[in-house]
């Protein structure tokens, strides 16, 4: 792994925990609403398909 990589890598841990340390509630938060996204995307393309196959 190219050493920017590693250092942005880095830089993102270092950054989830002092969100979730200093303002846990905050952080709960985005984490569901980032979850609820992703899980309505993934929803939604497997109804896309399921209608393209039945129609």
């Amino acid at each position: 792994m190219p050493p920017i990589k590693k250092i942005v890598l880095w830089l993102l841990v270092i950054f989830l925990l002092y969100a979730i340390l200093t303002s846990p509630t905050e952080a709960a938060n985005i984490f569901g609403a980032a979850w609820n996204v992703i899980t309505n995307g993934v929803s939604n393309i497997g109804k896309f398909f399921d209608s393209l196959l039945k129609g």
